[in-house]
């Protein structure tokens, strides 16, 4: 197959602004009338997304699809790491689950996942006309760079040009471009073929020397400076270090518990863009606030040991307080499972086989199994009797009492808990605030009007954003760029 043009943004470091900029860029090509498809070797991230043809894949890759207008597919990012502990993750290949490894375990099994990534990237570039990779990290990371399937090793692997992006706004920006080309080898500096700066605030011709001073000690061209892009909190955070950003102080109060491997906090983005909302999120060693109308507990990436985490806060304790108060609960897939009676892993999936004490919230019990759900779902709330869409990723089984009062009926089935009080709620439906006339139903219960539409909230940001890269950075620059491979 003839190599179709493609790039590789790859950035100085973590949080760069990587996954926004593939994302805007994919949409300003799709506009100029190319066939974009977005891509990334390996990720890591719990914020994970279900895909048109029943995978996962990081939420990011998603948003980058939306970008680039097209289906997503689980050979957009064909490795994810899914942390479950300080030392160990998840792995998801090609949208399944690999297996569980210590990070010293997934060094070894690096080299034999590239054949799942160049696999992947075949499938994803015969239907391109242009493939934007993101990378991950930094490829000044040299102590990974054996066996690296994220970075330079992919970009070799497939003969990609590469752009390096730095974030002015973390400071050192001259100090990251230029100490990146020092560090890497003299043929993978060269493979990087121009560099941009992203995150600038104040007029970017500030900045000029600071561009000059890198164009000179790299060689690497400027594709332009960035400025910052106020719309960026319209987009799904990839990050949960972002969860905090753009809130509002609405009438009525949601607060949720940050728990330490909180999963698909996307989840809250529209409650966070409502102006009637307060979203609030409880840091580890604060207390939950008694003034709250709703306190949400998210998906987790691993169930028990979130438990565990939630009951050292003493959060347990404030939550009971908040219910007999008469607040409301709702748990949504891991934070579900929690305020369960019991919740039971026999088979080991989150660790040591074993069974614990929940929160006793709802009459339910869940048996973890490796059975893991990853569709996406249509159905009807039962209790506001209104329409909601979401997916499913999770693992494990829960029934009881209060599962014959169901939250939602998902047609192939019926899905959650509520308890006989009404206070107390839960399902495994990722992604229901999404649903606008959900979202409203929702709030209309504690008597405020819902005053968003999400989706075209995203839509106009995503467009925004190709607009604010078509001023601001070299476009036709870039693309000659990716087409080097395709000579």
């Amino acid at each position: 197959m003839t190599k179709k043009p493609a790039v590789m943004i790859q950035g100085t470091g973590s949080n760069v602004g990587k996954s926004v900029l593939v994302a805007g860029l994919a949409r300003a090509f799709v506009r100029r009338g190319l066939s974009v498809q977005p891509f990334k070797p390996q990720n890591m991230s719990n914020n994970a997304a279900v895909t048109d043809d029943g995978g996962e894949i990081g939420r990011a890759q998603a948003l980058q699809a939306r970008g680039a207008k097209i289906a997503t597919s689980v050979h957009m990012n064909p490795v994810l790491l899914k942390p479950e502990s300080d030392c160990g993750s998840q792995i998801i290949v090609q949208g399944k689950r690999f297996g569980t490894l210590k990070a010293s375990e997934f060094g070894r099994h690096k080299n034999s996942l590239l054949q799942y990534v160049m696999e992947s990237f075949a499938q994803v570039e015969s239907k391109a006309d242009l493939v934007i990779v993101e990378g991950a990290g930094s490829p000044a990371e040299i102590n990974l760079r054996s066996g690296d399937i994220a970075n330079m090793g992919f970009a070799e692997a497939a003969d990609i040009p590469v752009v390096l992006c730095g974030d002015i706004d973390r400071g050192g920006v001259i100090a990251s471009l230029v100490g990146t080309h020092n560090v890497l080898l003299e043929d993978e500096a060269k493979r990087i073929k121009a560099f941009v700066v992203n995150k600038f605030r104040g007029d970017p011709l500030l900045f000029e020397s600071g561009v000059k001073a890198v164009e000179e000690r790299t060689q690497w061209p400027s594709l332009g400076v960035i400025p910052w892009f106020h719309r960026a909190t319209d987009l799904p955070a990839e990050d949960a270090l972002d969860l905090d950003a753009g809130q509002h102080k609405g009438a009525v109060k949601i607060v949720v518990p940050v728990i330490s491997r909180i999963a698909n906090f996307d989840d809250l983005d529209p409650l966070r863009m409502e102006e009637n909302v307060t979203l609030d999120f409880v840091l580890p060693g604060e207390v939950i606030p008694g003034d709250a109308d709703v306190v949400l507990l998210p998906g987790t990436k691993s169930t028990i040991a979130d438990l565990a985490f939630f009951r050292a806060q003493g959060w347990d304790i404030d939550l009971y307080a908040h219910v007999r108060r008469g607040g409301q609960v709702l748990g949504i897939c891991g934070g579900y499972q929690m305020l369960g009676k019991v919740i039971s892993d026999p088979d080991g999936i989150e660790g040591a086989p074993g069974e614990v004490e929940g929160l006793g919230l709802l009459d339910v019990k869940t048996k973890l199994n490796s059975d893991k759900q990853t569709t996406l779902k249509t159905g009807r709330d039962l209790l506001r009797d209104t329409d909601v869409t979401g997916y499913e990723i999770h693992v494990g089984r829960t029934q009881g009492p209060d599962c014959a009062r169901p939250l939602l009926d998902l047609g192939s089935h019926v899905d959650g808990a509520i308890s006989e009080s009404g206070l107390v709620s839960g399902c495994y439906l990722h992604g229901l605030f999404g649903s606008d006339t959900y979202r409203a139903a929702f709030l209309n219960g504690f008597g405020v009007a819902s005053k968003l539409n999400y989706e075209a909230r995203v839509e106009g940001a995503l467009d925004a954003l190709a607009d604010h890269l078509e001023e601001h950075m070299d476009l036709d620059k870039l693309w000659e760029i990716a087409q080097i491979r395709s000579l």
